[in-house]
């Protein structure tokens, strides 16, 4: 099965204790869409300036992503600069420049809106809204939200919620949205928003999936070196979203095996600046670090 993504494609300007680097290409459909072709084709639904040169294209080139609906409109790519803490674990938002894509209105074309799996990267909830009234009758949606629209569009992104099947933020968003701390909690709250299935994002500390009589806990890989985080969390949902194309099926054992593949993602994206580690990477690594994620866990029982 197809899927078709709708998000942002940037340049990011990055700074840590060890590296600086500008006009990386970044965004989370950009993110997202490298990490899914490894399982299943893609649709990617973005905005960019007339500063995306031919060979910024080239990024996304010898994979399975369908760059038609990837437009140009006259103006700057959108710009976005953030700086780590000495740990990683705190990012700093050095600027904002939406530039074209603060206009940016989604239209799917014919041939796009019959794709089966539909995610809906961090956008305002109304254009994830708007793309959902375009489709046909896809199969299953995931989605992503942030604190800034948790905040000033709830009516909105609960309209948004009732309307997915997965649910993919982090254990701060989760929180905020649900006004739980506990995470069970939380999630039994989520849940009855819409969602079928909550997967919680914790960094370093794994991943959590909820779903109806079904929780799940996985580990975070342990990396010895650690370059730029940005973008992990879209490498994870392109991982988990493309396993679960592949795989046509979204029982609780599939939707295990999807969650590993999407850690198994976002550990890679953190080993190089934006996509770099990505773009290089091959099947054959990524089934290997999935076995290193399953004898991780693997233990014998009394």
């Amino acid at each position: 099965m197809s899927i078709l993504v709708v998000g942002s494609v940037a340049f990011d300007t990055l700074k840590t204790h060890t590296v600086e680097a500008d006009r990386v290409i970044g965004g989370a459909a950009t993110h997202f869409a490298l990490a899914a072709a490894f399982f299943a084709e893609v649709k990617l639904v973005a905005v960019v300036g007339t500063d995306f040169t031919d060979q910024d294209r080239g990024t996304f080139e010898g994979r399975s992503i369908d760059l038609s609906g990837l437009k140009t409109a006259e103006g700057r790519t959108f710009r976005w600069g953030g700086e780590y803490s000495e740990n990683l674990s705190q990012r700093t938002t050095l600027f904002t420049e939406l530039n074209v894509f603060e206009k940016f209105k989604p239209i799917i074309s014919e041939q796009f809106r019959d794709s089966e799996l539909v995610f809906l990267a961090n956008i305002h909830p109304d254009l994830q809204l708007d793309v959902l009234n375009q489709m046909h009758c896809p199969r299953l949606i995931g989605a992503d939200t942030m604190n800034f629209w948790i905040e000033r569009t709830p009516t909105e992104l609960a309209q948004m919620l009732r309307r997915i099947d997965v649910l993919i933020i982090n254990d701060e968003e989760v929180r905020q949205l649900s006004g739980e701390y506990s995470l069970p909690r939380a999630a039994a709250k989520l849940l009855h928003m819409g969602p079928k299935t909550l997967v919680v994002k914790r960094g370093e500390y794994g991943v959590l999936c909820f779903r109806e009589n079904e929780r799940f806990a996985s580990v975070s890989y342990p990396l010895e070196t650690i370059v730029d985080p940005t973008g992990a969390g879209d490498s994870f949902a392109g991982g988990l979203m493309g396993y679960l194309a592949a795989t046509n099926s979204m029982s609780d054992e599939v939707m295990r095996q999807a969650i590993i593949f999407g850690s198994v993602m976002g550990s890679f994206c953190v080993e190089d600046i934006g996509t770099r580690r990505v773009q290089r990477l091959d099947q054959a690594e990524i089934f290997e670090r999935y076995k290193e994620f399953k004898e991780l866990t693997e233990f014998k029982g009394l």
